[in-house]
């Protein structure tokens, strides 16, 4: 079996991926709080695991990888956008929720095998923090339940700091309901015109969180795989889910991976630099979702990454040729895994993809979430439609009829005559009227059909 090596933040090394349960593979990715449509920079998150999720079905088999991502649905700030527009906060989260999965779908990312709201574990996260506190990391205070940081010895480790620095270096509030400054909240009292409840503690809400930590142990249990998020997760969250899930006697995740944060033509991207774009905005502005895609995948998620519009052009450019000269089926190369398994190394493999054409390039084009066996429809021509593309079409509908009626032989007649025009069929499983032009092309031969 493939051999994959995965950069673990924890270790600080690149460590090869044993699964727990030989030849299944569990992985968690902090997924969105759902109250406004997602950035580019958390797309990229979306896009960077979505590549590894791909990866691991492909070595291990589809059934054997579970992939859980998290819908994170109770929230203050979907308090302030409930309070902000007068909506329902169950309206908000179910809408930006199918938001969510329509941009990522657009940029080629795959659903999870789970996806679980913070609010249908609300009983879990109850039992996990009873637990805490029973084994004394825990503590409840005028309506709060907190997690005691020193009661656990190896809390910093993941970021690589000490409490005592911690404190010293930030701006930490002191509640009179903490023990010690860097007590975090597990459970918080909920005042009646906010979502809450029931608990031993009162009527209330969970922190953000103990939210990760009890849904991955209700779906992967007490030690799984691998642990994703973006690198601005690293301190506080993930270091508090490690932190809660190990004291309460869980292993949780052996390999932990961040991909670095994204900027906009060199600058941080911030709505008051007007640099700032949902997924939606970019879709919208007439970018497809496969040029994104691309975009994102060709910079290692280990690395910083800058959004240009260069790079939106080359990107465009490049997958115009590439299906020019691809093919449904093939194979996915041993190359092309080779470089995914490389620490998940998307820049190696588009680089390879340069080598391959025709039915090879077809199958890694999918296998990189770039195509579904189909060109698409903003690609398939780089000038407007004229004469010639509408006749081409009036042809595929002629065939598409003769198919239908299972008139196999005229079908494949059509087929013959448009790929004498230099005119390239691309037979689809949905059936879509998918084609290109060749560097053949020769309308002239369009006449007599």
């Amino acid at each position: 079996m493939v051999e994959i090596r995965l950069r673990n933040s924890k270790t600080r090394r690149t460590d090869v991926l044993d699964p727990i349960t030989p030849g299944k593979v569990s992985m968690y990715l902090c997924g969105p709080t759902v109250y406004d449509r997602a950035h580019i920079g958390n797309a990229r998150s979306a896009v960077v695991f979505d590549q590894l999720f791909r990866l691991l079905r492909h070595v291990y088999g589809a059934e054997n990888v579970t992939f859980v991502r998290n819908f994170t649905d109770v929230d203050d700030k979907i308090n302030a956008r409930a309070a902000e527009t007068g909506r329902e906060i169950a309206e908000i989260t179910a809408e930006t929720a199918q938001w969510y999965l329509d941009d990522m779908g657009a940029l080629g990312v795959l659903e999870p095998t789970h996806m679980p709201r913070a609010t249908g574990y609300i009983k879990e996260m109850v039992v996990f923090i009873e637990d805490l506190i029973a084994k004394g990391h825990a503590y409840a205070n005028e309506g709060h339940v907190l997690f005691r940081v020193r009661s656990f010895a190896d809390y910093g480790k993941l970021s690589g700091r000490s409490v005592d620095d911690m404190i010293a270096g930030a701006r930490v509030e002191v509640a009179p309901y903490k023990e010690d400054p860097m007590d975090f909240v597990l459970w918080k009292p909920s005042s009646d015109d906010l979502p809450g409840w029931d608990s031993p503690w009162g009527r209330g809400r969970p922190g953000w969180h103990i939210e990760c930590s009890a849904m991955s142990y209700a779906i992967l249990g007490e030690e799984f795989d691998i642990h994703a998020g973006g690198s601005d997760l690293l301190f506080p969250h993930h270091e508090n889910e490690i932190a809660q899930s190990c004291a309460a006697g869980h292993a949780f995740a052996r390999i932990w991976m961040h991909n670095e944060m994204l900027q906009v033509e060199g600058k941080k991207m911030s709505k008051s630099l007007g640099n700032f774009f949902t997924v939606r905005d970019l879709l919208d502005q007439g970018i497809p979702g496969e040029v994104i895609r691309f975009v994102m995948l060709s910079t290692h998620y280990g690395k910083p990454m800058d959004w240009t519009e260069r790079k939106v052009e080359e990107a465009e450019k490049t997958l115009r040729k590439w299906y020019a000269a691809a093919e449904p089926g093939g194979s996915v190369s041993d190359a092309l895994v080779e470089a995914l398994s490389d620490d998940l190394n998307t820049h190696a493999a588009l680089t390879e993809m340069h080598k391959l054409d025709g039915a090879d390039l077809g199958a890694a084009l999918s296998f990189m979430g770039l195509w579904n066996d189909a060109v698409p429809v903003w690609a398939q021509e780089a000038d407007k439609p004229d004469e010639h593309s509408e006749k081409i079409m009036a042809i595929l509908l002629e065939r598409k009829a003769a198919r239908e009626r299972k008139d196999f032989d005229r079908a494949d007649y059509l087929r013959d005559l448009l790929a004498a025009a230099g005119v390239k069929v691309l037979d689809t499983h949905e059936g879509n009227l998918a084609w290109q032009r060749g560097p053949n092309f020769d309308p002239s031969k369009l006449e007599g059909l």
